[in-house]
């Protein structure tokens, strides 16, 4: 087991008496992270395709079913005290995990690039029509050494320090007048009417809404793993990530439709807000990113010999740097590549931990040193369907078939083994 130099060691449960973590806090997190430029974004990829009732349909739909999930996953870190990726070598083997673990770190440097490039356009945007300033590096530098910081203190210092004492409250400020703004600018009466042009199924619409929760699996235990109480994690990771993920894709789709298409929505929410709200967002968009690179660090962390603060550091470069030289291009693409990965290899975890396991933490200390083929083979399995439903029949969804494929998968394989063990 690597020995690190800080108190985030991935591999040993956190005790019960670092357990800081009560169902607010977790309510508090989850909504700040589902609430996002990019989830704006991603819910402005379902219009014009589908109408806006439907496209609200699909968000609901897409989200209860993501957040049930995601909660789900952080009950996992509440009940064995591991990261996400220490939990993973449960239903994987040691060596089965890093697999994923190497994956998770990749995904996540694109996933906090992306977040630094998303508040570097806005703030860039709100300035050089405010002010006639444009200055994308300093914006990127800005940002990237504000979550790097972020990083480096950690999730319970983020939490109470940063989140609950002021962060949420400026994130309800902005979102609430995002949304006052559409009510008053625009006719949501005429909008619902609007028919899509067909483009996306409905089945394919929660595909796309449901990968966004879907995408947070690979971290969500890093921070479950210090609440007090499997309970409190669950339902204040559910409420919090469903009603962020609801308002502000629904925000998305709406503004990207007044706006005649994806492209304009931005800027619509910048006139609409006068620049304010969105400010306020994008200075709060940082605990997107802090996530992205704390994660990616605990991940490497179970690795190799480095502790997770010096990794956030070299994470946290690396992102800036992505930033500073790759455009912003291909985003949804990004985003269903994560579900084709990464909700298969929950699917296995969550029926290794709920079915196979019963929640036994107990069972925590005798981890496989090697591979567990089952868990791998599922999950192979899981990747397989996702990819082949989504090239034959695009128009059902694949993320949550996937999940279900690996999940049956695996509790057939345990079956047989029970039975030649017996």
């Amino acid at each position: 087991m690597p020995q690190l130099d800080d108190s985030y060691d991935p591999l040993t449960p956190v005790p019960a008496e670092r357990r800081a973590f009560g169902a607010f806090d977790a309510f508090s997190l989850w909504f700040s992270l589902g609430i996002g430029l990019l989830v704006l974004q991603a819910g402005a990829f379902l219009v014009p395709g589908l109408g806006l009732g439907a496209a609200l349909a699909a968000i609901v739909t897409g989200s209860v079913l993501g957040a049930l999930l995601l909660a789900a996953a952080g009950v996992v870190g509440a009940d064995t005290g591991l990261s996400a990726m220490g939990s993973l070598r449960l239903a994987l083997g040691a060596r089965g995990a890093a697999i994923p673990t190497v994956l998770n770190a990749v995904q996540l440097t694109g996933w906090g690039a992306f977040e630094i490039i998303a508040m570097r356009d806005s703030a860039d945007a709100l300035t050089q029509r405010t002010f006639g300033f444009s200055n994308p590096v300093l914006w990127t530098l800005l940002f990237g050494a504000l979550a790097t910081g972020l990083a480096i203190l950690g999730p319970v210092s983020f939490v109470r320090r940063f989140l609950r004492a002021w962060g949420l409250w400026l994130l309800l400020a902005g979102a609430g007048w995002l949304t006052w703004r559409l009510l008053a600018d625009h006719d949501l009466a005429a909008l619902l009417a609007k028919a899509g042009t067909g483009e996306m199924s409905f089945g394919a619409g929660v595909d796309l809404v449901v990968a966004m929760p879907l995408s947070w699996l690979p971290l969500i235990a890093d921070y479950t793993r210090f609440g007090r109480s499997p309970r409190g994690m669950f339902w204040g990771s559910a409420v919090g990530y469903l009603l962020a993920n609801v308002w502000f894709m629904g925000l998305g789709a709406a503004y990207a439709l007044a706006a005649g298409g994806g492209e304009g929505m931005l800027l619509s929410a910048l006139a609409a807000a006068g620049g304010f709200a969105l400010l306020l967002i994008v200075i709060d968009e940082t605990d997107n990113t802090f996530a992205d690179i704390h994660s990616a660090a605990v991940s490497t962390a179970t690795l190799v010999r480095v502790g997770s603060t010096r990794l956030a550091l070299g994470f946290g470069v690396v992102c800036t740097v992505i930033a500073l030289l790759a455009p912003m291009a291909r985003y949804e693409t990004f985003l269903l590549l994560i579900g084709s990965v990464f909700a298969p290899l929950f699917g296995v975890l969550l029926a290794d931990h709920f079915l196979v396991r019963r929640r036994r933490a107990e069972a925590v200390g005798r981890i496989a040193s090697g591979l567990n083929l089952p868990g791998l083979t599922a999950w192979a399995v899981g990747v397989g369907a996702y990819q082949t439903l989504s090239r034959l029949a695009p128009d059902i969804g694949a993320t949550l078939p996937a999940f279900a494929a690996a999940a049956v998968v695996y509790l057939a394989l345990q079956a047989v083994r029970k039975r030649l063990v017996a």
